[in-house]
């Protein structure tokens, strides 16, 4: 058998402290890499959708319908509708009193309205928001809601998770009829 030389040493010393500082960093991948993590949730969350011009007396989507959409014209998938709401457009015109103006339906487009549908998925959290589909989800991100008789482009308003979900009720008289 051959004798080691000092060489040979250094050498099995540098191998030996490469394996290990790489499984350090494997194990910590994580954290040394900058890559956020991430944690499962359920994710409710609010499209605003405004001027939405309808004549007929059934409302295009109401609470347990599914509606596909797209988040920033990227086709993501069918989600279950929790909540509906929706107003008449509203007009504000002067008034000679204290308060200075009012707040009425405006009767001159009597067919437009203003809907607010909440959405559910399971989504990841990261430390920059909830992600959905490889779509980062944020207030104002377009979002385009689809159905059999209907397709309407609206923004995010509100996201929150499943714990926060109570925060985000909605007026009874607000509520869409069934």
């Amino acid at each position: 058998m051959k004798k080691l030389q000092i060489s040979d040493y250094v050498i099995i010393g540098l191998i030996v402290i490469g394996l290990l500082v790489g499984g350090f960093i494997m194990l910590k991948h994580k954290k040394i890499s900058g890559l956020p993590e991430t944690v499962d949730k359920k994710v409710y969350f609010q499209v605003m959708i405004r001027g939405v011009s309808i004549t007929d007396n059934e409302l295009p989507f109401k609470d347990g319908d599914e509606a596909f959409i797209s988040i920033r014209n990227v086709p993501y998938t069918k989600l279950k509708i929790t909540s509906v709401s929706f107003d008449r457009r509203k007009e504000v015109i002067s008034a000679n009193n204290q308060n200075g103006f009012l707040i009425v339906e405006d009767v001159s487009v009597p067919f437009l309205f203003d809907f607010i549908v909440t959405l559910e998925d399971n989504g990841k959290w990261t430390s920059d928001g909830y992600v959905l589909g490889g779509n980062k989800l944020k207030l104002g991100i377009p979002i385009t809601l689809e159905g059999a008789k209907y397709k309407f482009n609206g923004t995010v308003s509100n996201i929150k998770s499943a714990e926060e979900v109570l925060q985000m009720e909605i007026p009874e008289d607000k509520q869409a009829k069934q």
